[in-house]
Order: structure tokens, then C-alpha cells, then sequence
């Protein structure tokens, strides 16, 4: 579609298609990630389970141990007893398989690899249990006041729950404290072998400048994502939380992205840190998403929200080239030693997520991306 046609369609439906979305739960945040200010909120605060999006903060609490000098990108993380009995989506290697840190990174993110996610945590902090109280310490230090974290991949767990808010957060800290690791956001599918893995981000593919990070789904969140994207010197970035459907998820955040950068919202003076979290128990969506009811919930939301559906509009409609990173793997380790006790340390709070000076662009340095 040319850019004007698509400019006017943004134009006409826009709102439309933000009041349609908020036909029924679905938390929704959009922000500028340069200053930290929020364009548009609805229900940005309620708690919700963060299904894979929880690997936004496994990434990040590695992130930081690589910054710490505990450990590099190369590595080895070694796929323990534990690691490959974890439940799909999931990658399978053979226990005692290596990789490293890197490639686990993006299988984690790419893929969204429940066995990297605990392969990973066993690495990072020598158990699983004590990866899992770093996350919370670190969920703490940057003011994640409703998130609570009990596994490093997002199955499903009751205590496991976050908000739109805090994902927010977490995301625009990563995005901050470390950039170099864009890329890897940026990614659309991972090649191991003669396997190519896809994301299930829709917009790295459907839409122009879209360049992370995360999407993720079990029965009792709804389909969640957060995407960011930069155009004309802007970055935003779209929290959608409980979605009906994969094709809902991606048209919703590229919509409410498309209205940002158009100038249709024009923001509320207000950061991401000032929204208030709501406290209560999370939603529960899986009587509506995997229940009895679905079948008609998820038809009455495609009538509410057609777009993407066939013979209608999208927001998805640009053409981009995928990203893809190769994999390979260092064979079967078993003598590599990993960190058995709980490190003595206590990470130090991030720069403020309003900040408002434009965030640094190093050229990234992982390696492999073709």
C-alpha cells in the first residue's frame, strides 16, 4: 500500500479500531521510548499473567550478568536433565548439548525455547531457584511493583503475573541499559541445521521499521505482545496484552504504533513510572481463550476487530525482509563447571525510563545475523 493510502487509512480507522479492541479485556500501552511518555493507556495497570514475555526478563537479568563480567556471550550453556523436560515450544537437544550464550539468546528470544529459558538460568545463576530470585530482586530494582516471577519462561504458574505497565518498563530498560543487544530483538527466524525457526512477532515481517521484541501465549494470558518499532527518528512501543487471537495481537499493536507515529495520539505528558499498577489477582482468560466459550469469544472479537481477516484492511500490509541468525551447536559437554552458589550481589537501580535524551545506537556486536 503507498505511503499516503496508508496514511489516510490510518487517518479513518484508527480510533475506530482502538475503541473496537477495548471491547473487551485487553490491556494496551503505547509509549515513546525517547522520553518514557505515554501516548495512549487502557487498563496499563491491571495484573496479568506474562506468559512468554517473562523471557523479556530472563534476557535482561542475563544482560546484566554479562555487563557484570560473570560471565560472555561465548559461554557454553549446556542442556541439563531439567532443561530438556521442560513442555514445547522448545527446541529438544539432547542432554549435554552446548551452545553458546549467544545462540541460546537467540533461541530464546527467536523461538521462544522453554528449555533455553531454563538451560539459560541454570548457567546464569547455577539453579533455576536462584536465577528465578535474581529476577525478582531485579524486577524490584527497576520498579516492577506488580510483577512477581516463578519460572524463567512464562508456563503457566497462578504467582507468576506482571502488568502493561511494568512490561513496559522492563522493555524500555532493556532497550536503555542495553542496546547492543537490538539485533537480536530485531530477528525474525533462527536456522539450526535445516530447521528455520520463526518468531511469532508478525510485525518484523508486515511492518515497516518494526524491530522487536516479544510475543508470548498460554490459556490463562491471551496472546501478549510487546512491539517496538522506529520511524522518522522515533521510537514507540505497543504493550497488548490478552488478545483473542495471533492475527488480533499483531494488527492491534501495529495500529496503535501506525497512530502514534501519524500523530493521531499525541501523548499524555505523562511517564510510564507515573501509571498507577492496580493491584488484585490477574485476569484469568482461559475459560474464554481455551474453554467452553472460546469458540464464540474469539468470533465475537474477529466481528468487533476484523482487521487482518480476510478481505478486509490491515496494518500489516508492508513488505520487509526477514532477519535471520544462524545457530550452531559445540557438540556434547559434560566438564564445563557452572556457578553452583547464589552471588552476593544486588543489582543497582537503571537510569530513570524518562529519560530524555535520545537512547544510544552502538552498532551491535553480536555476530552471525545474515
Amino acid at each position: 500500500m503507498p505511503a499516503w493510502r496508508r496514511a489516510l487509512f490510518a487517518f479513518v480507522f484508527a480510533l475506530a479500531a482502538l475503541a473496537a479492541g477495548a471491547s473487551s479485556a485487553m490491556p494496551r500501552l503505547l509509549l515513546d521510548m525517547r522520553s518514557g511518555e505515554v501516548l495512549f493507556a487502557d487498563e496499563a495497570g491491571q495484573p496479568w499473567h506474562p506468559a512468554s514475555l517473562t523471557k523479556l526478563m530472563t534476557a535482561y537479568v542475563t544482560f546484566e550478568a554479562i555487563a557484570a563480567g560473570r560471565l560472555t556471550l561465548d559461554t557454553p550453556v549446556i542442556i541439563s536433565e531439567r532443561a530438556l523436560a521442560e513442555p514445547p515450544a522448545k527446541i529438544g537437544l539432547p542432554v549435554d548439548t552446548a551452545l553458546t550464550l549467544e545462540n541460546a539468546l537467540y533461541l530464546l528470544i527467536v523461538k521462544s525455547a522453554n528449555d533455553i529459558a531454563v538451560a539459560i538460568a541454570e548457567t546464569v545463576s547455577g539453579s533455576v531457584e536462584d536465577f528465578v530470585f535474581e529476577m525478582n530482586v531485579t524486577a524490584s530494582a527497576l520498579g516492577m511493583s506488580a510483577s512477581h516471577f516463578t519460572n524463567p519462561n512464562g508456563l503457566h504458574d497462578p504467582d507468576q503475573v506482571t502488568t502493561a505497565r511494568d512490561l513496559a518498563v522492563l522493555a524500555l530498560s532493556i532497550r536503555i541499559r542495553h542496546p547492543q543487544y537490538d539485533a537480536l530483538f530485531a530477528t525474525e527466524s533462527v536456522q539450526l541445521g535445516k530447521a528455520r525457526l520463526d518468531s511469532n512477532n508478525n510485525l518484523l515481517t508486515g511492518f515497516a521499521g518494526a524491530d522487536g521484541m516479544k510475543t508470548g501465549y498460554v490459556c490463562s494470558s491471551g496472546l501478549n505482545i510487546v512491539a517496538t518499532a522506529t520511524r522518522q527518528g522515533r521510537d514507540l512501543m505497543a504493550v497488548v496484552l490478552g488478545s483473542a487471537s495471533a492475527r488480533e495481537r499483531g494488527e492491534v499493536a501495529a495500529q496503535l504504533l501506525l497512530s502514534g507515529f501519524s500523530g493521531q495520539i499525541s501523548g499524555s505528558g505523562r511517564s510510564v513510572a507515573a501509571i498507577a499498577n492496580d493491584g488484585g489477582a490477574p485476569t484469568d482468560m482461559r475459560p474464554l481463550i481455551c474453554g467452553k466459550e472460546a469458540g464464540d469469544y474469539v468470533a465475537s472479537r474477529a466481528e468487533a476487530y476484523p482487521y487482518g481477516l480476510e478481505g478486509e484492511p490491515s496494518f500489516l500490509s508492508d513488505k520487509v525482509a526477514s532477519h535471520v541468525h544462524a545457530v550452531s551447536l559445540l557438540g556434547r559437554l559434560r566438564s564445563v563447571p557452572l556457578p553452583r552458589s547464589r552471588p552476593l550481589w544486588a543489582p543497582e537501580p537503571p537510569p530513570s525510563p524518562t529519560l530524555d535524551f535520545p537512547l544510544p545506537r552502538p552498532r551491535p556486536f553480536l555476530r552471525g545475523t545474515l
